[in-house]
């Protein structure tokens, strides 16, 4: 009872630096999951018109997840010390790009690959481009699956974004870092739950825009 009391009143007294480390956390983990969703689902797209190329591209993202977060890091410095930017945000922003294509690429590959081959012979009977066979009946019915390989990519962009803050690109990681060297288990404790809370909401909003995009009946 009195580590919860205590861990609340470490929030109470320091929420304004709680919430600045939160945006911090918020803006890097959107920018790598927009830029990898710019990147993944024209690739996941285009993968369905190459199962040989599909099979390499998915086995090399499934490489990269296995690597641990804080050794990719420790990659980059060295890389982009070249440009003078191995720490801070660049580089855990390239990371997170990478973490978030295999689910990205993964769901949008198999949600294109598993559109009804009948409704797909039906829009090119009536005419329709690639393009439009594409916008209007492929990916409306597989937007579902592609949404949820986002989601998948958000909540764990958001867990290995904590890590981040070894390599200085800040966020509620700063906490537990902050935290461990000083042996503040409060602070600990508040960037933990700080991450948690922050997948949670991101997860339960990006469901929300999932069921409000999806067709009704798909």
């Amino acid at each position: 009872m009195e580590s919860l009391q205590s861990v609340f009143q470490y929030f109470t007294n320091n929420w304004s630096y709680i919430l600045e480390l939160t945006f911090q956390h918020f803006q890097l983990v959107a920018t790598a999951v927009v830029i990898a969703i710019l990147i993944g689902v024209p690739l996941g797209i285009y993968l369905t018109t190459n199962k040989a190329l599909a099979e390499v591209v998915l086995q090399i993202c499934a490489i990269i997840m296995t690597i641990p977060s804080i050794a990719l890091f420790g990659l980059m410095i060295p890389l982009l010390s070249v440009i003078n930017q191995g720490i801070g945000f660049l580089p855990a922003l390239i990371a997170l790009i990478l973490y978030s294509q295999l689910p990205i690429i993964r769901n949008t590959y198999v949600a294109i690959n598993n559109v009804n081959p009948d409704m797909r012979d039906a829009a090119i009977g009536i005419g329709m481009t690639t393009w439009q066979r594409l916008r209007q009946v492929e990916i409306p019915i597989a937007l579902p699956v592609i949404m949820a390989g986002v989601r998948t990519a958000v909540v764990l962009s958001i867990g290995i974004g904590a890590i981040a803050a070894f390599i200085g690109a800040g966020g509620l990681g700063v906490l537990i870092d902050q935290g461990i060297s000083r042996s503040n288990r409060d602070m600990v404790i508040a960037g933990a739950i700080g991450v948690s809370l922050l997948s949670i909401i991101a997860d339960s909003l990006l469901g929300l825009v999932q069921k409000k995009l999806s067709p009704k009946g798909a």
